[in-house]
C-alpha cells in the first residue's frame, strides 16, 4: 500500500467515554459489518442490494444509526458518497453487490482517487470457495480497483470485519485522503463471529508524515521574504487539511498573491483583494500570467496538474518552487522542487506563519509593490467577461452568474463536467470553503446530480444547486427519483445548449467547425420551421415531473430572475430548471491543450500583450 495524497484530512472517530467498556457480542458477519459502521460514525450509506451483499442488508434494516439511501444506479451511489464527503468532511460510504454492482462503482472510485476524496466502498463478493471459478456475478473487484484506490481489502473471515472497517476508515481519512474498497465474501457475512470493538489495527507500513521539517519551513519563509514576484499556488489539499484559516493568515501576513485551483475554490475568498483568480486552461488571465511571471511559487497541497501547467517545460520559467504536500510521491513528480516540504497542509501553514513572523521581526519583509501594480494591470485589462447573444437568447454565463447571485447564503454548488463546469467556476463567487464540488481530475460527466444528492443528504439544512449540462444530465438523472423518494430536495440547473458543449467548442476551434456527434437536439423543425434551441428530446420538464420533481423552463432573459427565485422558494421537492441557452457560447480565457501558458487567449482572437518583464 502506498501513501497517495495532496493535503490531509483528520479523522473524526466516534467518541467513546472512558467509562464505556469494550464491546463484545456474538453476531453474524453481516451484523458485525453494520455494528462496525455504526462505531466508526458512518451515518449514511448509498447503495443497492444484490445477492452477495444481501446478508448485510438484513441487519441494516434494524439499524437506528445508519441511514441507507437506495439509489437507482451504483455509479450514483459512488458519486453521492463523494459529494457527501466533500460537503461534510466525513468519510462517504457506498455499497454494492458483486459483479456488475461492484464494477458500476469503478468510475466514482477512480473519480474519488484523482480528487483525493475519502470514501469507503463496500462490495459483496461470491462465497470464498467460489472465488476464482467464474461464479455467477463474480468479478475480481479488488484486482480491478487496485490502481484506483488508496488501498483495498478482500475479507473472507468474519472475524476480520471490524478491524478491516476500522482500518478502511482510518486509511481513507488520514494522510492524503482517498477511496478504500472493502470486498467481503458472502460466506463471511453469513458466518457466526464475535464482534469486538474497538479492534486492534495492524498497519505497520502506514505512517503519513504530518509534521514538516523545520529547516525546510525556515528556508521557505526566507525565500518568501526575498522574492519579488511570489504567488501562493493553492490546491485542494488545503481544503482536505481544513487549513483555510491558516492560509488566510499567511496570505495577509505576507501580502502575496493567491491563486486557487479548480479543486481549491473557496479555500481563499474569491472576493479577497489578494485573490488573483483560478489558474489553468480556463483560468483567469491574471492567475495564469502571475504563475508564468512569478519568481517564486509556494505550492500548497497542489500537484502541478497538466490543466494548470500547460506545456510543462514552459511553465513558470522564472520561478523557484517551494512544494508542500502530504504525499511525498507528488513532490518532484512534475516539477522539481527547490524546497520540498512533506507534511499536512495545516501544519505546514501554521509553521510557515511563525517562520515568516520571525523573518519580519528580523527586519526582513517582502516588497511586492511593483508585482501588485503589474497584476492589477492584468486584472483591469483582462477581466472575466462575456457577450450576450445577439439573438436575445439566454447566455449560459449569465444564467450561472444569476444562480450564484440569487442563491441563499452558504449554498453548495456541484457541477458536471464541461463548459458549464468552467462557467460555474468563473462566474459564481466562492468565499467559503466546501461550497464547490466538482470532478476535477477525472472530469466525470454525470457527476453533478448524484454528488449534489450526497451533499444535501449530508447537509440537509443547506441549499444545494447542481449546475449541469444537457449531456451530463442524461447520464445520471435517474438519481432524481432517489432524491424525490428520500426527501432530498436538491435544485438542478440544466445549461441546455443542445450540444456536448466543450467538445463542440474544440470542434469549432480545432476541427474546422465539423460537429461530428456533438449535437444533442432534435434537428430542424417541421414544416420548414427553424430548429428550436436546446435539447428537446427528452423534454427535461416532463422528465423531471415524471421523476417526482418540479420542472421549470426558462428561455427568455427577462424571466431569468423570476424562474431562479421560484426554484429557490421550493424546498419540499427537487427542482429541475431547463435553461435553454445559445449553443455558440464559449469558455474564455483558454490555453489550448499542449501549448504554453504564455499563449493564453483572453477571448477568441485576443492574445494578451504582457510586454517584457525582468527575470
Amino acid at each position: 500500500m502506498t501513501e497517495q495524497a495532496t493535503g490531509a484530512h483528520h479523522p473524526q472517530p466516534r467518541a467513546r467515554s472512558a467509562a464505556q467498556q469494550p464491546i463484545t457480542e456474538q453476531v453474524t458477519g453481516a451484523q458485525s459489518l453494520i455494528r462496525s459502521l455504526e462505531e466508526v460514525g458512518a451515518d449514511t450509506v448509498f447503495g443497492i442490494p444484490g445477492g452477495a451483499i444481501l446478508p448485510a442488508y438484513d441487519p441494516m434494516f434494524d439499524s437506528q444509526r445508519v441511514r441507507h439511501i437506495l439509489v437507482r444506479h451504483e455509479q450514483g451511489a459512488g458519486h453521492a458518497a463523494t459529494g457527501y464527503a466533500q460537503a461534510t468532511g466525513k468519510v462517504g460510504v457506498c455499497m454494492a453487490t458483486s459483479g456488475p454492482g461492484a464494477t458500476n462503482l469503478v468510475t466514482p472510485i477512480a473519480d474519488a482517487h484523482l480528487d483525493s476524496v475519502p470514501i469507503v466502498a463496500i462490495t459483496g463478493q461470491v462465497a470464498s470457495k467460489s472465488i476464482g471459478t467464474d461464479a455467477f456475478q463474480e468479478a475480481d473487484i479488488v484486482g480491478i480497483t487496485m490502481p484506483i484506490t488508496k488501498h483495498n481489502f478482500l475479507v473472507t473471515d468474519a472475524a476480520d470485519i471490524p478491524r478491516t472497517i476500522a482500518e478502511a476508515f482510518h486509511i481513507a481519512s488520514t494522510g492524503r485522503p482517498g477511496p478504500v474498497l472493502v470486498d467481503i465474501a458472502k460466506d463471511a457475512l453469513q458466518a457466526r463471529t464475535t464482534f469486538s470493538w474497538p479492534p486492534v489495527s495492524d498497519l505497520p507500513g502506514y505512517r503519513p508524515v504530518t509534521k514538516p521539517h523545520a529547516k525546510q519551513i525556515r528556508e521557505a519563509a526566507r525565500m518568501l521574504t526575498q522574492a519579488r514576484r511570489p504567488v501562493l499556488y493553492v490546491g485542494g489539499g488545503v481544503l482536505k487539511a481544513r487549513a483555510t484559516e491558516e492560509l488566510r493568515i499567511l496570505a495577509e501576513l505576507t501580502g502575496a498573491p493567491v491563486a486557487t485551483t479548480l479543486m481549491a475554490l473557496g479555500a481563499f475568498p474569491d472576493t479577497h483583494r489578494q485573490h488573483v483568480g483560478m489558474p489553468g486552461m480556463h483560468g483567469s488571465v491574471s492567475a495564469v500570467t502571475a504563475l508564468q511571471k512569478a519568481d517564486l511559487l509556494v505550492a500548497l497541497g497542489a500537484r502541478f496538474d497538466d490543466r494548470v501547467t500547460g506545456k510543462t517545460d514552459t511553465f513558470a520559467p522564472y520561478a523557484k518552487i517551494v512544494h508542500a504536500d502530504i504525499d511525498p510521491a507528488e513532490i518532484g513528480k512534475i516539477r522539481a522542487a527547490d524546497v520540498p516540504i512533506v507534511g499536512d497542509a495545516r501544519e505546514v501553514l501554521a509553521d510557515l506563519i511563525v517562520a515568516v513572523q520571525a523573518e519580519h521581526e528580523a527586519g526582513r519583509r517582502g516588497d511586492y509593490a511593483d508585482w501588485w501594480r503589474q497584476i492589477d494591470s492584468w486584472r483591469e485589462t483582462y477581466p472575466l467577461g462575456y457577450d450576450l447573444p445577439e439573438d436575445g437568447s439566454l447566455s449560459p454565463q449569465q444564467v450561472i452568474e444569476r444562480i450564484g447571485q440569487l442563491a441563499p447564503k452558504d449554498t453548495v454548488f456541484a457541477a458536471g463536467v464541461g463548459q458549464h463546469q468552467m462557467w460555474a467556476s468563473q462566474y459564481i463567487r466562492y468565499d467559503k470553503p466546501y461550497t464547490w464540488l466538482n470532478s476535477g481530475g477525472a472530469g466525470t460527466m454525470g457527476y453533478a446530480v448524484p454528488a449534489a444528492m450526497g451533499a444535501k443528504a449530508g447537509k440537509p439544512d443547506t441549499t444545494v444547486w447542481a449546475i449541469d449540462g444537457d449531456g451530463c444530465f442524461q447520464m445520471t438523472n435517474q438519481e432524481l427519483v432517489t432524491c424525490a423518494l428520500n426527501g432530498i430536495p436538491i435544485k438542478v440547473g440544466i445549461i441546455n445548449n443542445g450540444a456536448l458543449g466543450m467538445v463542440r467548442q474544440w470542434q469549432t476551434l480545432f476541427y474546422n467547425e465539423r460537429y461530428s456527434n456533438t449535437v444533442l437536439h432534435s434537428g430542424p423543425g417541421g414544416d420548414g420551421k427553424p430548429a428550436l434551441n436546446g435539447t428537446r428530446t427528452p423534454d427535461f420538464v416532463k422528465l423531471a415531473e415524471a421523476m417526482g420533481c418540479v420542472g421549470l423552463r426558462c428561455e427568455d432573459p427577462a424571466d431569468l430572475d423570476a424562474v431562479i427565485e421560484k426554484a429557490n422558494a421550493i424546498n419540499d421537492r427537487p427542482v429541475v430548471v431547463d435553461f435553454i441557452c445559445h449553443e455558440d457560447a464559449m469558455v474564455w480565457p483558454m490555453v489550448a491543450a499542449g501549448t504554453s501558458n504564455d499563449e493564453v487567449m483572453a477571448a477568441r482572437g485576443v492574445r494578451p500583450d504582457f510586454g517584457d518583464m525582468d527575470d
